[in-house]
């Protein structure tokens, strides 16, 4: 009972409690919400002022904007009021303008319409005017006919002749005066021209001679080899000779031993082969064993020895004229050159001074120097062969540079240079020149000069004996014969049976070195004084 009213105590002490802390807590709270809501009202006070604040703000902003706004668009409103007062002026102004255009227009139209009516009226006279002319001129022109007709009829007749007739006599006339004229002129340019070509070609030969000196050895179809003592031509003839007849059938030539002291004449028109036997025949002196055995040993070692000469003077050739990458054949065929002479001058030094010559004058005509000098070296090639071979040795140059594969340009040079065809370079005129000079030098040549001047009045001798036949010249020391003929004698069909009759004379009375060309020349000249 006693657990029961302590814990009925508990209770209500714990009700008490209860009942006690909730009315604090109540009093509290409402005290504390009393004051929120006081808090609040403030703030809500205190918010409402400010809106009401703001609100004035905003309002007066508004009132500024507006009046703002307001003004701007009086503004605008006036300019635009001005903008339309001036165009509504500017159109008032244009619709006065045009006005007045209108009027001019109108103005303008009257006075057009009354010049138009004042040009028809003119252009009517005008018209009537020209009619009645157009008929006087033709009438006029009739008559001026008929006058002229009368007086060409008696101009005829007085003249005695037509009206084409005179025209064609007053042509020919003007022809005649104009071909004088125009010759006069074009004789005189001929002239000066040839003055200045000839005084400039004296001077690039004298120079280019003056340029180069070459030496001149004149050789013979002999050589002579000396002997150490009499008793050495018994040993070279040997029993019943058959030491010589071994050494001419080893070398081609003819050994001459005669009463000459101590001298063995080698003789053979093959200058190698000469040579071959002259070195053979003095090694066989120098060794003193002489029989047919040790004959043609040493001539074997002899024409090995010439060979090597052969190329080595090429070259040296090659080298004297700095003429590079020719063949080694030609460099072979050039040195072959040094044993060849005509007359009289070796070929070889001949070569080399035309290709010294032509490269002197084309460095002075602005040519090419190099083909220049490379023709004139290789002019005479077919020298080296030409005892050997058929044709002459302007052909076989030709040839012998064609199959070694030297250029058209040095084999065009090669073949005119004796004019067998017409140079048509430069450098082929240049190689001609160069090969006259160095054959007309003084001494170059060891030709008789009475057999040479009596070939050259034979070759004109046989060329002017002949009917038609004007004057004749030979040149290029005989090398050519140039005939002129009368044209009223000799057709030009009948130069050509001309030209093959004199070539067969000649061929027949004459003897001479290589080719001789025959030139026959027909031309009509028409001379008239002026007196």
């Amino acid at each position: 009972m006693a657990v029961f009213i302590a814990i009925l105590c508990a209770l209500i002490a714990l009700l008490a409690g209860l009942a006690i802390g909730y009315i604090y807590r109540k009093n509290i709270q409402e005290k504390k919400i009393g004051r929120t809501e006081e808090y609040a009202r403030n703030l809500l006070d205190d918010a409402q002022r400010r809106a009401e604040e703001k609100k004035k703000e905003s309002i007066l902003e508004a009132k500024e904007e507006v009046i703002r706004l307001k003004n701007e668009l009086d503004r605008e409103v006036r300019d635009r009021r001005a903008e339309v007062q001036r165009s509504e002026r500017r159109l008032t102004q244009r619709e006065e303008t045009l006005d007045k255009k209108a009027d001019n227009l109108d103005a303008r139209e009257t006075t057009l319409e009354r010049k138009q009516y004042e040009l028809d009226r003119l252009t009517q006279e005008a018209q009537e005017y020209a009619a009645r002319q157009k008929a006087a001129a033709e009438a006029a022109e009739q008559i001026a006919k008929e006058l002229e007709e009368k007086r060409r009829v008696e101009l005829e007749r007085v003249a005695k002749m037509t009206q084409d007739e005179a025209k064609d006599m007053i042509v020919q006339r003007i022809q005649k005066d104009a071909y004088h004229d125009a010759g006069v002129l074009v004789r005189e340019i001929e002239q000066n021209a040839k003055n200045d070509a000839e005084k400039k070609a004296r001077n690039i030969v004298a120079m280019a001679i003056q340029r180069c000196a070459s030496d001149h050895v004149a050789e013979t179809t002999v050589s002579v080899v000396s002997l150490p003592n009499e008793d050495m031509k018994g040993r070279i003839i040997g029993r019943e000779g058959r030491n010589i007849r071994t050494l001419e059938t080893a070398t081609g030539v003819d050994l001459i031993i005669d009463d000459t002291p101590e001298a063995v004449i080698v003789s053979a028109f093959d200058p190698v082969r000469r040579e071959i036997a002259r070195i053979a025949l003095e090694k066989l002196i120098a060794d003193g064993r002489i029989h047919p055995a040790r004959i043609e040993e040493m001539v074997e070692k002899a024409r090995r020895e010439v060979d090597n000469q052969i190329r080595e003077t090429g070259e040296q050739a090659i080298f004297e004229t700095n003429m590079h990458g020719i063949h080694h054949e030609l460099v072979k065929l050039l040195g072959r050159m040094r044993y060849r002479t005509s007359y009289g001058q070796n070929v070889l030094k001949h070569s080399i001074e035309v290709s010294h010559l032509a490269g002197l004058m084309a460095a002075e005509l602005g040519a090419d120097v190099t083909l220049a000098k490379r023709a004139g070296l290789l002019h005479d090639i077919g020298k080296a062969v030409d005892h050997e071979l058929e044709g002459t040795h302007v052909e076989l140059g030709v040839e012998m540079c064609k199959r070694y594969h030297e250029s058209p340009e040095v084999i065009h040079c090669i073949a005119a240079h004796h004019n067998d065809i017409e140079p048509l370079t430069v450098e082929a005129v240049l190689v001609q020149a160069a090969d006259a000079i160095s054959a007309a030098r003084p001494g170059a040549r060891r030709e008789s000069i009475e057999n040479y001047i009596r070939r050259l009045e034979k070759l004109e001798e046989i060329s002017c004996s002949f009917q038609g036949v004007e004057k004749s010249f030979a040149i290029q020391s005989g090398r050519e014969v140039r005939i002129m003929v009368k044209p009223e004698d000799i057709s030009d069909e009948g130069t050509y049976v001309l030209t093959r009759e004199i070539a067969k004379r000649i061929e027949n009375e004459l003897e001479y070195p290589g080719q001789i060309k025959v030139n026959v020349i027909r031309e009509t000249r028409c001379t008239e004084f002026a007196k």
